[in-house]
């Protein structure tokens, strides 16, 4: 068994085993439940991790967590292309024209 990626963002940990089971890797959540350990363990040793239960799998499952990516946070506001609306950084589309967000 190898580690193939711990966050302390739980949500992050699921999605990257998701990610993999959806392309018949496999793999497991360990220390799912370790937060309540904490006290007893630094914080840094409860975090989820994805483990393979294969290691030859290893090279495939970094490859797709490295393409794995969440979409860039930025604190600029952004102009639609189409009509040239302005639009909050947390927008994803115009609210003016329903553009998606360049990028």
């Amino acid at each position: 068994m190898i580690k193939v990626f711990a966050s302390e963002n739980r949500l992050q940990v699921q999605q990257i085993k998701d990610l993999l089971e959806s392309h018949h890797i496999p793999c497991f959540i360990k220390n799912e439940y370790a937060i309540g350990a904490v006290g007893e363990l630094s914080p840094f040793d409860a975090w989820p991790e994805v483990w393979l239960t294969d290691p030859e799998w290893e090279p495939k499952a970094n490859s797709l967590i490295q393409e794995f990516s969440l979409p860039p946070v930025t604190n600029e506001d952004w102009f639609c292309r189409q009509c040239g609306e302005r639009n909050a950084s947390t927008f994803e589309i115009c609210w003016n024209c329903g553009k998606a967000m360049p990028g």
